[in-house]
Parts: structure tokens; C-alpha cells; sequence
């Protein structure tokens, strides 16, 4: 709902009513996440997507009977066997689609979330889409240090609560079955966990023309992208406008610093661009260290190897090098600034998701992967 939470706070805040609907399961090759929602406002405006276009029309129509009857629908989307152009997901996928009615009344809570949202403070939405008539829509509106709302029972929000901080902890959207009175070897309750983490973090280190490539197209990714170099005639915000910020520190003090202050965690990305010795080494022995996504460093194989060597030497063990992207990137042939930086996101992109990085035309399998992170 993040995309679309703008245009819902509005028409929320003039006291309008709202259908929604949200992507709550996908199976095989669904064209959207679970998270992903369409609005129909009250003017009939549809803002958003669940499927990229092929169950839109039905989704409209089962929000806007959401909004004037008030009751809300779990609906399953799939390849009809008769018509797979109708109604159906022509890509193979399935998906369910929980729909809803949305106003101050419903979700008095929603206010507080966007503001939370967009203060970059971590909050969870926990919603009963599956389950008796009395808990269906109910909803635990969750902070790391708060809760507001139920479930209906304060057994299950207490468990409820304990899971759904884990996921969004790891910035996991999904959903979680339990039993009526919060077991978790029951099947009597689905519940979606929708997680607003703030966005993960890419650093980059070193600043060069390929940083500046490479903090742009991670801006684009939904990184909060920061730019550190330990010079400070190089390391301004005019030479980098695409990062959220720019430090003139000293990489490996600047990582400890922030990894000391629980701004560092297993979804933050590192990009090594340096390719200096008295830079790179000291960062890359924190760096490999930390329980990070993605680490990957700059240079030719001759450095990539002089590098290992220098990172033995100072104590780092072989499964810590193994964490190692280097060379960075995939291999696409890129030599601009802007071809690397396509490169290095398509390593990150593919290691985040499990992807092979071979050419879709010659792959087989699900093109859409599913990784726990």
C-alpha cells in the first residue's frame, strides 16, 4: 500500500470512503508482491495495481461494492481453464486479493501509519482476511515499542504480536495462519502482515563517476542511498544529487559507526568502489563481517586477487572472502558509469531474489522467485 498511501491519506483525511484492494498471496509467476493495492476512490479514480492489468477490471468492481456495502471479500485470481483472458492471470500466476471498505471509521489508525511512514518509522498492519465473520477485518496496528487495535482476542494479539515485529524487523510482507485463540498450529485465521519498514540502505563508498552512476539507479531501486569518502573535496552533495546523503569520513570508521548504531542491517547493500588499498581493506574487514545483503568491491582480477591476499593477511577467514562480490557486478559487458551501475544492481537484484543472472530466452522455471529475507 506504500505506493498508493498519498492518495488513500487524502481522500481519507476529507472523511471519503475507500475501496481498496491488496495483493495478500501470489503462486508461481503472480505479476505483483503481496502488498500491492488499487484504490477506487469515491469519484470512481482507480489509483494503483494488483496484477499489472490482468484482474484489474475485477478488482475495481469488487471495490466499489466494498465501499457501498461496507463488507469485505477475499477473492483468488487464477488462469480460467474456459477464458484466460477474462478474469484469469494470463502469466500462469494465481493470486488472492483481499478487498475492503476504507474510511475514518474502518481504519481509524491509518492517520498515525502514514505519519509513521513518513517519518521512516517502522510499523506493521496486521489484518484478519481469512476467518469467522466477527474477526474478519480486524486489525493489530503494531510499533516496535506500541500497538493500537485487536484482533478480538488478547491471546492472539499477544502472539500475533510477537511474529508480526519479526517480520517487520526483516521488512517482510506475508501472511500468517493461526488457530482462533492465537495457536499457531491452526488454520482457522489468515492474517496479513503488512510490513513499512524504513527503506533499506545502500552505501556506497568512494566518490568517483561510477559512484554517482550507482547511487542513481540504487535511488531508483527504492534504496536510501548514502555516498562516504574520506576526502572532502570529492565527497559533496552537488557532485552526488541522486544520494540521500553524503559523508566525508574515513569508510571503515563511518561502517563500524553505523553498524554500532543499529543503522546497518541484513537488507543493507555495500558497494566498494574505492579500489584503493588504504580505503579498502580496513572497510572490506568490517564490511565482511556484518550480517549485510550484499557486499561487492571494485577492481580488476589482478586487484581482486592482490585484495584477498591483503584480506587474509589481516585475519579474515574463507567463508567471510566467500561473501565477497568481486569483480562487482554481472558480467554485461558495461564500460560506462551507467552500464557498471546496471551491472552492480542486477547482482543485487539477482542475490536478493535468487536469480541465475542467465538470459531469461534460454532459462526454464518460474521467472518470479521467492526469498526469505
Amino acid at each position: 500500500m506504500r505506493d498508493v498511501l498519498d492518495d488513500l491519506i487524502g481522500w481519507w483525511q476529507a472523511g471519503e470512503t475507500v475501496g481498496v484492494g491488496t495483493v495478500v498471496g501470489t503462486w508461481r509467476s503472480a505479476p505483483r508482491p503481496p502488498g500491492a493495492s488499487m484504490l477506487v476512490g469515491p469519484d470512481g479514480t482507480a489509483v494503483g495495481s494488483v496484477s499489472g492489468g490482468c484482474v484489474e477490471g475485477a478488482v475495481y468492481e469488487e471495490a466499489r461494492d466494498a465501499a457501498r456495502t461496507g463488507e469485505p471479500t477475499l477473492q483468488r485470481y487464477g488462469v480460467s481453464d474456459d477464458d484466460a483472458f477474462a478474469v484469469g492471470l494470463t502469466c500462469g500466476g494465481i493470486l488472492d486479493v483481499y478487498v475492503e471498505p476504507v474510511s475514518r471509521e474502518s481504519f481509524p489508525e491509518l492517520g498515525e501509519i502514514a505519519g509513521s511512514v513518513a517519518a521512516h518509522e517502522p510499523v506493521a498492519v496486521v489484518t484478519c482476511v481469512k476467518g469467522p465473520e466477527d474477526r474478519l477485518g480486524k486489525r493489530l496496528v503494531l510499533w516496535p515499542d506500541r500497538a493500537s487495535g485487536t484482533l478480538g482476542l488478547q491471546r492472539l494479539d499477544d502472539a500475533v504480536a510477537a511474529d508480526a515485529r519479526g517480520m517487520l524487523a526483516a521488512g517482510r510482507t506475508a501472511t500468517l495462519t493461526y488457530g482462533h485463540d492465537g495457536e499457531r498450529r491452526g488454520d482457522d485465521l489468515t492474517l496479513f502482515v503488512s510490513s513499512y519498514a524504513p527503506p533499506a540502505r545502500m552505501v556506497v563508498f568512494g566518490a568517483i563517476d561510477f559512484a554517482a552512476a550507482v547511487a542513481r539507479v540504487g535511488s531508483f531501486l527504492g534504496y536510501r542511498v548514502t555516498v562516504c569518502d574520506a576526502r572532502p573535496v570529492f565527497a559533496t552533495a552537488r557532485r552526488f544529487p541522486d544520494a540521500h546523503e553524503v559523508i566525508v569520513e574515513w569508510p571503515h570508521r563511518y561502517l563500524r559507526a553505523e553498524a554500532d548504531a543499529g543503522r546497518v542491517d541484513e537488507r543493507t547493500v555495500l558497494c566498494v568502489l574505492t579500489h584503493d588499498p588504504k580505503f579498502d581493506v580496513p572497510l572490506l574487514e568490517v564490511a565482511l563481517r556484518l550480517p549485510v545483503a550484499y557486499v561487492g568491491a571494485m577492481g580488476s582480477r589482478r586487484t581482486h586477487d592482490e585484495r584477498l591476499d591483503r584480506l587474509r593477511e589481516a585475519g579474515l577467514q574463507p567463508d567471510e572472502l566467500q561473501r565477497l562480490s568481486s569483480p562487482i557486478g554481472l558480467d554485461l559487458g558495461a564500460r560506462t558509469p551507467e552500464e557498471t551501475a546496471v551491472s552492480i544492481a542486477a547482482e543485487i537484484i539477482a542475490g536478493r531474489w535468487g536469480g541465475s543472472g542467465e538470459r531469461l530466452t534460454g532459462a526454464e522455471g518460474p521467472i518470479h522467485r521467492t526469498a526469505e529475507r
